[in-house]
């Protein structure tokens, strides 16, 4: 059990963080923070930006301090980077300031979400299906390391992963001042 007065999601580019995020935020009455975006909006530069200057390392360390100021605040449902999982102070404060949630998506189902999206560094050079294969063996296994609870988002297009994670979440995610049991699950 983990109760917890933050959802934060993790997974992989495309499996659906930001889109099931938003909409879970609203059906449980709480913020929404895309972690990308809070760092964006604290440097008010892009992630592109933030990777063509400081590289990754650089994006990285803002992604802990963003993470953490984020983190701080309660009731909050926080969709993470794909590779916030990789600092491991990243992933304590992850479990010790919220329920995880690993979003999941395969890499062929990646592909078809993010045909069009032209926004992601690590996505861009030729074979994109490769980088992905590469990042799934490296993050999947951190991935399934930090979270209370898989819920795999690979049929399941947003309003039909909400309305099932939704249900999911009431039985298994202990809020403080929520009445829902709360107990540690290896995936739904």
């Amino acid at each position: 059990m983990n109760p917890a007065s933050n959802l934060v999601l993790v997974g992989p580019m495309g499996a659906g963080k930001s889109s099931v995020g938003r909409r879970l935020a609203g059906r449980f009455g709480l913020a929404f923070v895309d972690l990308d975006h809070e760092i964006e909006e604290r440097t008010g530069a892009s992630v592109t930006m933030i990777f063509d200057c400081e590289g990754e390392a650089g994006f990285r360390e803002r992604e802990r301090a963003a993470l953490a100021a984020v983190l701080e605040r309660d009731g909050v449902v926080l969709a993470t980077g794909g590779g916030a999982v990789l600092d491991a102070g990243n992933r304590a404060l992850m479990r010790g300031r919220g329920f995880v949630v690993h979003l999941h998506a395969g890499v062929e189902r990646q592909l078809e979400r993010l045909a069009r999206d032209r926004s992601r560094p690590l996505l861009a050079g030729d074979d994109r299906e490769e980088v992905l294969r590469r990042l799934a063996g490296i993050r999947e296994p951190l991935y399934r390391e930090v979270a209370d609870l898989r819920f795999d988002t690979e049929a399941l297009e947003a309003a039909a992963a909400v309305s099932k994670l939704g249900r999911l979440l009431q039985q298994r995610w202990q809020r403080p001042g929520a009445h829902t049991g709360g107990s540690r699950v290896e995936s739904a």
